[in-house]
């Protein structure tokens, strides 16, 4: 490696808190404050709404003042009233805490949890359960996944080799400890944004930047030039989408066509990650428990291939400098200029060049020049050795294989992050002549769109870094940022409504969708702010309110008047995402294991998936039956199950679960191995919990799965179900055509009727995937 990260210029001289540095310089921002900031700097030129100041609107007045918990609920009364609409009775207590705790926890709540709250008739029994949610971990691990959608976040690198990034689950787990914690949200964002550059030292802050750093990429690219600029476009892009609401990705050809946004202003934008290089062995400060078993496992592995790669390494040490040139030639001609100059000349892009380069060159890189071609045509002339060599060379690879199985598959002690490599001076950005990389014009310098500001970055460069992105960070965190707020409480109330009150989450431009209700738009964005950008007191409002109360019955003068229910006069159905189906399944089958954080897992796949080395399914439950939000990432293999219901792409900024309905979903959960041991264990469960009876049986098994009673109709068709389902079974195990799978984890097995409880699971397995299931009302 010619190029060596120091780590005082990573991690500064001094520790610096994020919470308090953010706390001290944020206490004083009021909203009042901020509205009057915005208005005295003139920070919206466009008429456009979204660009406007942000407002504190009063609650307006309405007739039905006793249906107001909060100020949400004014804000959606009145124009239902104006409408002639009523708002929905409240739903039955049961089905709100299904509701709630799906929306809060992204699972089913447990029948003591239901009966609990439905007998609680203290006053404050909504808000105890609203505490109780967002106290629990589940919440972060909730809301983790809405953003890491929203991140583009994966733990591979996607392309063609779509290698591992052993790393990324940190980023991951810092997002999780970050809605745990209840971070300010202007925090969150400026840690991600410039983590490295605003707190120097701090642990998390780093980690942070793992937002920037998610970004798909190729490691075989032969034009680092173009590369270094795609790159730089997916985090212009992806920023604008995420925090700002702004497709301003349509300005890198030509000016936005719809939006105030120019060529030139796209390219002030990206500007401010000029000097951005990814870096992915930063190593970790303070190793942890799985930090220490990595460390032990890879020691084990190291110390039996030693003399192996001892081996190897002699063999390619005598050719490295040869092979790094032969190397260099497969790069594009722009790549080699900068790949061949002496460090002392380096230009800050030549500096991004060659640490690209070294981050991905390996032993194999050093061997391929034993594979050059062996010809006068080559770019060497002939040597016979190297073909003896190669050989030789393919012959230590294979006795490391043999190893590989003592070789540590999870974990690491490494960070991976964005740095500026202990440099403040950037590579120049120039607007791009129809967005072509080498095609560079006019020079530009870091700004805002004019369209939503006329602040000028404030830069502060420091002896480490640019301090563009810092100024980035802020300008986006500002409470004066008519953008921010408004965008991240939109995406809020969707999650708990189907929709936006924008619908089009991100994008609040004008090809975008208009607010439904302006007013409690900013109502939320202005009150988030007075909060201090509580993500939790967001959340708890909404959860309070009578507008989530309601019932979901569908209301034929809502159909006439309101037919898209923008109003929400009903409260919306959804269908549960993918993880949520997922991870309820195995709540009910009383099979998950909720350990917080860590590496990601690799569950079972169907046999069909021919995925080979790219997912070594996980031996223990312990491992496959964690959440969702834990399993491996991987772009060029989507889970299947999750895939098959929707799952966010890893590829680009997921803004909304997109809701299909297909054939193969059904058949994915009724054929799969994974789901039937479930039911086995679901079964197992209801016994033992509800006894022998089977008229209890099946209320306890609709209690777990739908937190109700089955009706008198649904408990008698059940009953026919277990009836003809008992007879076919007898028939075919008679014929030796069939096993019967009984319920798994019973106490008391040996008095189980084989068949009959046979068929128990089959009705078992039929509940749990049905269309209720798979739904919250």
């Amino acid at each position: 490696m010619r190029l060596k990260l120091v780590s005082a210029l990573l991690w500064g001289v001094t520790l610096a808190l994020p919470s308090q540095a953010f706390a001290a310089e944020e206490k004083a921002a009021e909203p009042a404050k901020a509205e009057a900031g915005a208005a005295e700097s003139g920070a919206s030129k466009s008429k456009h709404w979204a660009y406007q100041p942000l407002k504190s609107p009063e609650a307006p007045a309405v007739k039905n003042k006793d249906w107001v918990r909060t100020p949400i609920d004014a804000f959606v009364l009145a124009p239902l009233e104006a409408k002639e609409l009523a708002p929905s009775p409240e739903v039955e207590r049961a089905a709100f805490i299904r509701r709630a705790t799906l929306d809060a926890w992204g699972v089913i709540p447990t029948p003591e949890e239901v009966e609990a709250f439905v007998n609680d008739k203290s006053d404050n029994a909504y808000e105890k359960l609203a505490d109780r949610l967002l106290a629990s971990p589940k919440y972060g691990e909730r809301q983790a996944r809405r953003w890491l959608d929203l991140a583009r976040y994966a733990d591979s690198s996607g392309f063609t080799n779509d290698e591992n990034r052993d790393n990324m689950w940190r980023y991951r787990d810092y997002v999780v400890k970050s809605f745990n914690e209840d971070k300010p949200y202007a925090q969150f964002v400026q840690e991600q944004l410039a983590g490295d550059e605003l707190f120097p030292g701090n642990t998390d802050a780093l980690i942070a930047t793992g937002f920037i750093r998610s970004y798909p990429d190729d490691s075989n690219s032969r034009d680092l030039v173009q590369k270094k600029f795609q790159n730089q476009t997916d985090i212009t892009d992806t920023v604008g989408e995420v925090f700002l609401a702004q497709t301003v990705g349509c300005a890198r050809c030509h000016n936005h066509k719809f939006d105030k946004i120019s060529m030139k202003e796209y390219y002030q934008l990206q500007s401010f990650f000029a000097n951005v290089n990814a870096v992915d062995k930063i190593p970790v400060p303070v190793k942890g428990e799985t930090e220490q078993e990595w460390v032990k496992a890879n020691a084990k592995w190291e110390e039996a291939v030693k003399e192996i790669k001892a081996k190897r390494q002699a063999l390619i040490d005598p050719v490295k400098d040869k092979a790094r040139k032969y190397n260099y030639e497969r790069f594009s001609l722009a790549t080699q200029a900068a790949l061949n100059k002496p460090e002392s000349q380096w230009t800050p892009e030549d500096r991004w060049i060659n640490h690209r380069y070294d981050s991905n060159e390996d032993e194999a890189a050093a061997a391929l020049a034993f594979y050059q071609d062996n010809s006068a045509k080559g770019a060497y002339s002939y040597d016979p050795s190297y073909e003896k060599k190669a050989q030789e060379f393919k012959e230590i690879n294979k006795e490391l294989k043999k190893w590989e199985k003592l070789k540590p598959v999870k974990g690491s002690v490494y960070i991976s992050a964005v740095s500026e490599l202990g440099h403040p001076q950037q590579p120049p950005t120039h607007i791009r002549f129809a967005g072509q990389f080498d095609k560079p014009l006019e020079e530009v310098q870091p700004g805002f769109p004019a369209a939503i500001s006329s602040e000028q970055p404030d830069i502060k460069p420091t002896a480490v870094s640019s301090g563009r992105r810092a100024a980035l960070a802020k300008w986006i965190a500002s409470p004066t940022n008519p953008l921010t707020a408004r965008v991240f409480v939109n995406r809020v109330w969707g999650q708990y409504f189907g929709k936006g009150i924008v619908e089009t989450v991100s994008d609040f431009g004008k090809a975008g969708t208009k607010p439904t209700n302006p007013e409690l738009l900013d109502y939320l964005a202005s009150n988030f702010i007075k909060q201090n950008w509580s993500v939790k007191k967001l959340h708890k409002e909404i959860l309070l309110s009578s507008v989530y109360r309601q019932d979901s019955k569908p209301r034929e003068d809502v159909a006439k008047a309101d037919p898209d229910n923008k109003l929400l006069a009903v409260f919306p159905r959804q269908r549960l995402e993918a993880e949520q189906i997922r991870d309820s399944l195995l709540v009910a089958a009383a099979k998950l294991e909720d350990t917080v954080g860590g590496p990601p897992v690799f569950p079972e796949v169907p046999k069909g998936l021919n995925a080979g080395d790219k997912w070594p399914v996980d031996k223990t439950t312990k491992e496959t039956n964690r959440r969702s939000l834990y399993v491996f990432t991987k772009r060029s293999v989507p889970y299947p199950m999750l895939d098959t219901f929707d799952m966010a792409s890893a590829q680009q900024v997921h803004s909304k679960r997109d809701v299909t309905t297909t054939p193969l979903q059904s058949l994915a959960l009724f054929n799969s191995d994974t789901v039937f041991g479930w039911s086995q264990s679901l079964a197992g469960r209801v016994i033992n919990e509800a006894g022998a009876d089977e008229s209890d049986q099946l209320e306890r098994l609709y209690q777990i799965l739908f937190a109700r009673s089955p009706t008198d109709e649904e408990k008698e068709t059940l009953e026919g179900f277990l009836e003809e389902q008992e007879k076919v079974i007898k028939q075919k195990v008679a014929e030796g055509k069939f096993t019967a799978s009984v319920p798994v984890g019973v106490k008391d097995a040996e008095k189980l009727d084989p068949v009959r409880s046979s068929a128990f699971v089959d009705l078992v397995h039929a509940v749990a995937n049905s269309n209720e299931f798979v739904y919250r009302f």
